[in-house]
């Protein structure tokens, strides 16, 4: 066992874990974050979506113990003093989701495409969100989200 420290949505997090504990293993059943999903084990689907230091990264294939000193924020930690980060607005407000399922991965990637692309259009969305997998919404509302997000915070930057 070795012990692992990082900061978990602004809350510090001390764990004495094994050496392979992967980083979605530690935030849901260390942590109980269950937002953050496992969907395929081989980084194929990106529900497991989280940033790291600022960066989005698939917990599923992150070694909690690479996490050491790192900042890790969650879906649950998106929303800021209850209201909705302006991501997690658009998806419910463009049906950026059905089941729910990859809801939580496609969202912190969506705001991390938008925070490296600040200028987007369809086709970039598209391209940027490659990673991730959705088997219900056919992804026109989950494009239309982050377009629509990427608005938002552009006029808020201002």
């Amino acid at each position: 066992m070795t012990k692992v420290t990082l900061t978990v949505n602004g809350q510090t997090v001390e764990k004495d874990i094994a050496d392979n504990r992967l980083l979605v293993e530690l935030l849901r059943e260390d942590v109980g974050l269950t937002g953050t999903h496992v969907g395929c084990d081989t980084s194929q689907c990106g529900a497991c979506v989280v940033h790291v230091n600022g960066k989005a990264v698939k917990s599923c294939t992150m070694l909690a113990l690479e996490a050491e000193g790192a900042e890790v924020v969650t879906i649950e930690g998106l929303a800021k003093e209850g209201a909705l980060h302006p991501v997690q607005e658009a998806f419910r407000d463009h049906h950026g989701l059905q089941c729910g399922f990859c809801t939580p991965g496609m969202i912190m990637s969506s705001v991390d495409i938008i925070r490296r692309n600040p200028e987007l259009d369809e086709q970039m969305v598209r391209a940027e969100l490659e990673g991730n997998i959705c088997r219900c919404t056919g992804y026109q509302g989950i494009v239309k989200a982050v377009l629509a997000a990427a608005d938002v915070l552009k006029k808020e930057a201002v």
